[in-house]
């Protein structure tokens, strides 16, 4: 994952509401969950919900899948999966310190 996609879906989760959606996907597994139901689990307007549930999509955070009159949304793991090994990727690698109060890689 580039430095770009990783700052596309970090700034889609940065939203408390998207979050939140996103967090209750998780936790519902990968069956997910109808749009009706996290609207009531959150207790967001459903234009509200609406709209962060396609930035969701939009950032590939969310799934959704029509099931007759029934949206369902489901977490994209293995998105989730990417964007935690590239937070990790580099823990603990150390940095160079060139000079008292700038880091370089290193």
């Amino acid at each position: 994952m580039d430095i770009d996609e990783l700052a596309l879906c970090l700034e889609k989760l940065g939203h408390p509401n998207r979050l939140e959606i996103f967090r209750l996907l998780v936790r519902a597994g990968h069956y997910g969950l109808p749009v009706g139901d996290i609207q009531r689990h959150l207790g967001i307007p459903a234009s509200t919900l609406t709209h962060h549930i396609a930035q969701l999509v939009s950032a590939g955070l969310v799934r959704q899948t029509r099931e007759g009159r029934v949206l369902r949304c489901t977490a994209a793991y293995e998105r989730m999966e990417k964007i935690m090994g590239a937070l990790t990727a580099e823990c603990c690698s150390g940095v160079a310190v060139e000079n008292e109060g700038e880091l370089s890689d290193g």
